[in-house]
């Protein structure tokens, strides 16, 4: 009877360590075609800063094919990309509180919606490869217009840019480029004020 059981126990521990192998090399090698990347933006107090992993386009038709049309994306590839801000910022006019946030995207042919998320999912899908996010979560969601680029970006990049008074947050793939206007929490306090 103890023979069996140590052999159940042993085999159990064994398959453990199999199945943790597995997601390791899975894990692994899905980084290698879609590596990690942080971009940050700071003014003054302010702190920005976004996690996420970035696909290559590899010939493929990326909006409409890759990414569906009218389909929640985790925006990125791998995890979910998450999205910090130190403070009180406006996102396209609308008040986003302090705090981290996950970022998901309904991507469309003329517009895609934006949406930040307040809860935090290991992983940007689940085993039935569906979006993990949680839409009872979803702090903010804003829709901008796709803006079109003459050249294809090869690899999903995010990046931070200032202009005008304006701090913009820019997805940009293949030849698809979304810009999200954020403002610092100064510009929060005069919209409360007002």
């Amino acid at each position: 009877m103890m023979s069996t059981l140590k052999r159940t126990f042993f085999g159990l521990v064994i398959l453990g360590v199999v199945i943790m192998t597995t997601y390791i090399i899975y894990k692994n090698n899905t980084k290698s075609f879609s590596p990690e990347a942080t971009v940050e933006f700071s003014s003054g107090n302010l702190e920005l800063e976004v996690f996420y992993n970035r696909p290559y386009k590899k010939g493929r038709e990326i909006f409409g094919g890759l990414v569906p049309y009218n389909e929640v994306w985790r925006t990125g590839a791998n995890e979910a990309t998450t999205f910090y801000t130190s403070e009180d910022i406006l996102v396209d006019g609308s008040p986003l509180p302090a705090g981290t946030y996950t970022l998901w995207t309904i991507p469309g042919p003329e517009s895609w919606k934006v949406i930040f998320n307040s809860e935090m999912y290991p992983w940007g899908i689940t085993a039935d490869k569906l979006p993990s996010r949680i839409p009872e979560y979803d702090v903010l969601t804003i829709e901008l217009p796709v803006r079109k680029l003459k050249n294809p970006v090869e690899q999903f990049t995010i990046y931070f840019e200032e202009k005008q008074g304006l701090i913009n947050f820019n997805l940009v793939w293949d030849q698809t480029l979304i810009r999200v206007s954020m403002k610092d929490s100064q510009s929060v306090e005069r919209v409360r004020a007002s």
